[in-house]
């Protein structure tokens, strides 16, 4: 039963929090340890732990199969396989990269990374990701790529984007680390654009302690991404290619196969947990859940609200009320990439329609450590935030 009565029971104002241990965001899951010892066992006894050893083999022939394209090429983060993906696919002589700029606190980054030039462009506000009429506009004799970045909920505008790739001949790589169970128009994310680039850190429906992957069905780009991570030597040993050491280990493989084998009741426990979300948020006045789109296959893993109209008490400090009670919510990628302070050139128009949705949304407590009464909790102190938004608006630190 929720036991907080007035609002100086709340624990930013000196009472209880609601939660002993905190309530994340992220997903955590823990893959069956027994089947990932099975799997370490493998490169155990095979007495190699790196260089593309046959546990990572495994997993690359696990993953494109379940992504069903011809090649998965695992990195050591997701990030390395963005970076190295850009620097293989942009063409020659450009530098710019069209992009949305409500997106991950970090994208920009790996594009400067990669030697080019973040574009930012608007975003769809119903389905808050970058779409060919929002990347269009952006596309200039110096464009070298579009990036087409899956949101937290669905996907992406990937027919459209892929039809302005076409037309222009500007190539198209899709960051899709959470997207990784969906499918788009049937079709499984994961054989999209050029390429498509994916995160199993542990926060990410696979979990590989840390590790990234891309899948494609370009063979040459999948050999060309191999010799790159591996310091640029290839098979024959030559070194004709710029490289670095982004290659996955064994033990992060295992890991990571022990993940899969677990997806799909993992996706079942997400869904449920969506559900008991589904069900209670109607409850709170001006908030509304972002809901998945389930004539497609989905994954579950987040869940976002929106702060509407009339909602009465800042997001900044709906945040802080909840941190207090140990609920590790985020606002949903805020600030925008075009209102950071960055020490590498961007380019950005009006993105006024950015700025506005960049205000109106946070991530809620989701995941593995994360069950339904823990959400008839959240979902009930969000009621009390608004019932008693005056009186909170009144005694919050200034």
């Amino acid at each position: 039963m929720f036991s907080k009565t007035q609002p100086a029971d709340l624990a930013i104002f000196g009472g209880a929090p609601l939660f002993d241990t905190i309530r994340s965001i992220s997903n955590l899951v823990q893959p069956d340890v027994e089947q990932f010892l099975s799997y370490s066992k493998r490169f155990h006894d095979a007495r190699q732990y790196t260089d593309h050893g046959r546990v990572e083999q495994m997993l690359e022939r696990r993953l494109a199969e379940f992504h069903q394209v011809e090649h998965c090429v695992s990195f050591a983060g997701g990030f390395w396989g963005l970076v190295l993906s850009m620097k293989c696919l942009a063409l020659p002589g450009k530098t710019e990269v069209v992009m949305p700029s409500l997106t991950y606190r970090r994208l920009a980054d790996i594009v400067a990374w990669a030697g080019l030039v973040p574009h930012f462009c608007e975003v769809d506000p119903a389905t808050l990701s970058i779409t060919a009429e929002t990347a269009a506009p952006c596309i200039n004799e110096n464009t070298a790529l579009i990036l087409g970045v899956h949101p937290i909920v669905n996907c992406c505008d990937v027919e459209g984007l892929e039809r302005l790739s076409a037309q222009t001949g500007i190539p198209l790589l899709f960051d899709a680390v959470e997207s990784v169970y969906e499918t788009y128009r049937g079709r499984k994310v994961g054989s999209c654009g050029r390429a498509e680039c994916f995160s199993m850190q542990s926060s990410k429906l696979f979990n590989a302690f840390e590790g990234g992957y891309v899948t494609t069905n370009d063979s040459a780009l999948a050999a060309r991404l191999r010799d790159m991570r591996h310091f640029g030597i290839r098979d024959d040993g030559s070194l004709d290619e710029i490289g670095i050491d982004a290659k996955q280990n064994e033990i992060h493989a295992a890991m990571a196969l022990a993940a899969i084998d677990d997806v799909d009741a993992q996706v079942v426990r997400n869904r449920d947990r969506y559900r008991a979300y589904q069900r209670l948020i109607p409850t709170v006045p001006h908030m509304r859940l972002l809901p998945f789109d389930e004539s497609e296959r989905c994954g579950y893993k987040n869940i976002v609200v929106e702060l509407k109209d009339g909602w009465p008490v800042k997001r900044e400090r709906v945040l802080a009320i909840l941190h207090a009670e140990h609920m590790l919510s985020r606002p949903y990628y805020f600030p925008a990439l075009h209102q950071k302070r960055v020490d590498y050139p961007t380019v950005a128009g009006d993105l006024h329609a950015t700025e506005q949705l960049a205000e109106r949304f946070l991530m809620l407590p989701c995941g593995h450590f994360v069950d339904e009464a823990d959400i008839e909790q959240i979902v009930a102190l969000l009621n009390f935030i608004h019932t008693h938004a005056t009186e909170i608006n009144e005694r919050y630190p200034t």
